[in-house]
């Protein structure tokens, strides 16, 4: 994805005034583009802007592995009266390890995971990770054909599938996106379905729950690999002509 890096004078923004007017009736129906980390170029410098609502803050900074996970030292600032607070970190990138750090008027004062983040740390661990999503697809085919496959009055047969049960590798070790790749797409060939519907694979912090408490709707769980690596999983699924559901 590619946003307009807007000059606000004292730091860089995504958020143009139309986005800040769909975001406030409620119908802004992209912002994972807008809000969350993202990589930017600004004024020469490499770094990346974050963006995070919290109406009910004071203050708000961000905290990570590139600054001691300081409270303070990255201040965001408040923009207009959305309630969004955003800024500019340089010299960081892809692989960072972050967190809001949040005073609230109220009184309480804590970090919180990013919940547009694009990628987290491993459970237990608790982080989210700055994140580049390039990914060159293979599916094109699939993605012309998509909306016949898809018709209400096409043949459709369904195979759900929970991906950290389905298989498991030796000594009952999690199998990555890649791995599974090949095998799932194989089996669902072999048994006839026509689209694979995944149990939750957005990050939670509860094995146990699979999946259903989720804690980052636009990260893939870290615990079969990258945001990369489930591409590559959805793309292999669409190569051989199967829908995904998630």
């Amino acid at each position: 994805m590619s946003r307009e890096v807007l000059d606000l004078g004292d730091r860089p923004s995504l958020l143009s005034d139309d986005d800040l007017w769909l975001f406030n009736e409620g119908n802004h129906s992209g912002l994972y583009e807008v809000l969350g980390a993202h990589p930017i170029r600004w004024r020469g410098k490499t770094g990346v802007y974050f963006a995070v609502w919290a109406p009910n803050a004071e203050a708000v900074s961000v905290v990570g592995d590139f600054n001691a996970w300081t409270p303070g030292k990255n201040p965001l600032f408040p923009r207009g009266v959305s309630g969004i607070w955003e800024g500019f970190v340089p010299e960081i990138g892809p692989g960072a390890l972050y967190k809001y750090h949040m005073v609230s008027r109220y009184g309480w004062e804590g970090m919180k995971a990013d919940p547009f983040a694009f990628f987290a740390e491993i459970p237990p661990k608790t982080a989210s990770v700055v994140w580049d999503l390039s990914y060159s697809w293979g599916d094109g085919k699939w993605m012309k054909e998509r909306r016949k496959k898809n018709a209400l009055d096409a043949p459709i047969s369904i195979y759900e599938v929970h991906l950290g049960s389905w298989r498991r590798g030796e000594n009952g070790r999690f199998l990555s996106y890649r791995e599974l790749a090949p095998l799932l797409v194989a089996y669902v060939k072999e048994m006839g379905f026509t689209h694979v519907e995944f149990l939750p694979v957005m990050e939670h912090p509860f094995y146990g729950s699979w999946g259903y408490q989720v804690t980052g709707y636009f990260a893939p769980t870290s615990r079969y690999g990258t945001p990369q690596d489930f591409m590559y999983l959805v793309d292999r699924l669409h190569q051989a002509g199967i829908g995904v559901i998630l």
